[in-house]
C-alpha cells in the first residue's frame, strides 16, 4: 500500500458535514453511530470471517469495510503515514489511538458517515474487540446489536496456522532452541496457555508447520490478549438485554450454525 487507504462510500469529515446545511439529507449519508448495525465481536481466530460469509449468504446484508481496513484508514495512516504489516506493531499503534480515543474501533466506526444508498440502513461490521470497545459502543450507539463469537486461545492459534493469511505475521520469529522452550520464554504465556496446551502447540511442529510459524501465531494471540480481554467483553454483553447481544461458541457451532443462530435471533 503506497497511498493512504480510502473507505468506499464512507468518510470521516463529520465537521465539514455539520458546517453545511443538509448534506446528509441530500446524499443519503448517515452516521454509522445512528444506524442499526449488527456488529461481530471477537478476537483474531474465533471465526468471524467465516461466520460473516455464511451470514451474507443467508441474509444478503451489506458488509462494511472490516476492522483491518478501518484501522489502516483511521488509526494507522493518520498516525504514522505508512503501511504497517507487523501484527505486534499494529497492536502497539492501535493502543496509542485508544489512549486518545477510549472507544477505540467503536469510536472510530461510529464517527464515520456512510452513504446509505450503497450500504443500506442495517449493514454488518467485523468487528469489535475487548471490554472498552463494546462498552463504549453499547452505551454510545443504542441502535447497534452485537454478536460475540468465542473460542479457546489454543484453538485460535491452530486456526491462524490453518488459514494462511499473509497478514498474520510478526517479525523476528526464528527459534534459537526447541519450540517448547521458546514458547515458555514468551512474556505472559503462563497466564494464557496451560502447560498441556503448550505441549500440544509445540507438537504441531513438523514438515508442514515450521516452529517459527507456530511461535509467530502464539505471539499474535498473546499480543492481542494484552490489548483486549475477550472474556470481559463477553461478560458485559451477556448483561445486555437479549435483543441487543448474542454470545456464541464457534467450537460448538460450525459457521452455518452460527449464521442460522444469528438469523433466528435477529
Amino acid at each position: 500500500m503506497n497511498a493512504p487507504p480510502s473507505l468506499p462510500f464512507l468518510r470521516a469529515d463529520v465537521a465539514a458535514d455539520a458546517a453545511s446545511e443538509t448534506p446528509s439529507a441530500r446524499t443519503g449519508e448517515r452516521l454509522l453511530g445512528e444506524l442499526p448495525l449488527t456488529v461481530l465481536v471477537g478476537v483474531t481466530g474465533v471465526g468471524k470471517s467465516t461466520a460473516l460469509d455464511a451470514l451474507q449468504v443467508l441474509g444478503g446484508q451489506k458488509v462494511l469495510p472490516d476492522r483491518r481496513e478501518v484501522t489502516d484508514a483511521v488509526m494507522i495512516w493518520p498516525g504514522v503515514g505508512r503501511d504497517v504489516t507487523d501484527r505486534e506493531e499494529r497492536f502497539a499503534l492501535t493502543a496509542q489511538y485508544r489512549a486518545a480515543h477510549p472507544g477505540g474501533m467503536a469510536q472510530a466506526l461510529g464517527s464515520l458517515l456512510a452513504d446509505t444508498r450503497h450500504w443500506g440502513l442495517s449493514p454488518l461490521f467485523d468487528g469489535l474487540r475487548g471490554l472498552d470497545e463494546v462498552t463504549y459502543a453499547a452505551r454510545s450507539f443504542p441502535a447497534w446489536r452485537f454478536v460475540a463469537l468465542g473460542a479457546p486461545d489454543a484453538v485460535r492459534v491452530r486456526r491462524l496456522l490453518g488459514r494462511g493469511d499473509a497478514f498474520d505475521r510478526v517479525i523476528d520469529t526464528a527459534t534459537g532452541g526447541t519450540l517448547r522452550a521458546e514458547l515458555d520464554s514468551l512474556a505472559g504465556i503462563s497466564g494464557v496457555f496451560s502447560p498441556a496446551e503448550l505441549d500440544g502447540l509445540a507438537a504441531l511442529e513438523g514438515p508442514e508447520c515450521a516452529a517459527a510459524e507456530v511461535l509467530a501465531k502464539v505471539r499474535i494471540v498473546l499480543s492481542e490478549r494484552r490489548q483486549y480481554d475477550p472474556a470481559a467483553a463477553e461478560a458485559f454483553l451477556r448483561g445486555l438485554p437479549p435483543g441487543r447481544a448474542l454470545v456464541l461458541d464457534t467450537v460448538a457451532l460450525n459457521p452455518a450454525q452460527v449464521a442460522r443462530a444469528v438469523q433466528d435471533w435477529a
